[in-house]
């Protein structure tokens, strides 16, 4: 039986031995320190209450679940450490009750950190692989007599934004509605990419921002091509699989123009 809901992960480091495997459970509270043997360990996620057994690591905060079906799946482990107790499903429908009030709901920082980092080491693998064979054909087609090819110059890096600790007053116009995974709750976070944001005092041009769809923001009934302006507190923190920087965080004030 195939698991609908499931992070596979792109890439990840598998365990070397069984000591590695205990030795990184104990680290991640999942197994005493009195504890010579590894373990299967209760799944209770997306509607699903199994087995599992952790076949290795994306990251120090993101564990590599394999289930009996061989499939594979991408889990905080504190996550997998409270399913691991009787309270489990008490607590996921007290959260649930809680999600369903009127307020943000912000993309967890660890399920971005863990996704971005499987995204981005395979993204890198694949680009090393079309660069190798890039280089292959070259050298086959290429006559013997020919001359090498001149390196094309460097391009010089645009110097970092320092970016406003305090709040600012910004403007931006949503670009695009879209979701992405958090594999601490299991579930996709709805999100909002913004275009040509900028804050307004001191002028800084961004462009491309994202934010938490949270309730306040759904109460402007938003479109694409709506332009709001706002204060929040910007950084600069990558949204999960998209080229966007810099993330919006608790904007308030909020008028449409």
């Amino acid at each position: 039986m195939v698991h609908t809901f499931m992070i596979a992960p792109l890439t990840y480091t598998p365990f070397a031995s069984e000591d590695e495997q205990i030795q990184q459970c104990k680290e991640w509270g999942l197994l005493s320190e009195k504890a010579t043997k590894t373990k299967l360990f209760a799944y209770k996620g997306g509607g699903l209450n199994t087995t599992c057994s952790i076949v290795g690591y994306v990251d120090n905060m993101t564990a590599v679940l394999e289930f009996d079906n061989k499939q594979q799946h991408c889990i905080h482990p504190s996550y997998l450490k409270e399913m691991q107790t009787a309270s489990f499903g008490v607590k996921q429908a007290a959260q649930a009750d809680e999600s369903s009030s009127e307020q943000e709901a912000p993309v967890s920082d660890t399920a971005s950190a863990s996704t971005e980092a499987a995204v981005e080491s395979a993204e890198t693998a694949a680009v090393h692989a079309a660069a190798a064979a890039a280089e292959a054909d070259a050298a086959t087609e290429a006559p013997a007599a020919a001359e090498p090819k001149k390196k094309a110059p460097k391009k010089e890096k645009a110097p970092k934004l320092v970016l406003p600790e305090d709040k600012v007053r910004m403007t931006a116009t949503v670009k695009e509605f879209t979701t992405v995974p958090n594999n601490f709750t299991e579930t996709e976070d709805e999100v909002i990419i913004y275009e040509a944001a900028s804050i307004t005092e001191p002028v800084i041009e961004l462009g491309d921002a994202w934010s938490s769809y949270s309730a306040t923001l759904k109460k402007l009934e938003l479109e694409i091509g709506h332009t709001i302006t706002f204060e929040c507190k910007i950084v600069e923190k990558k949204l999960t699989k998209h080229p966007v920087r810099y993330k919006i965080n608790n904007p308030s004030k909020l008028q449409k123009l």
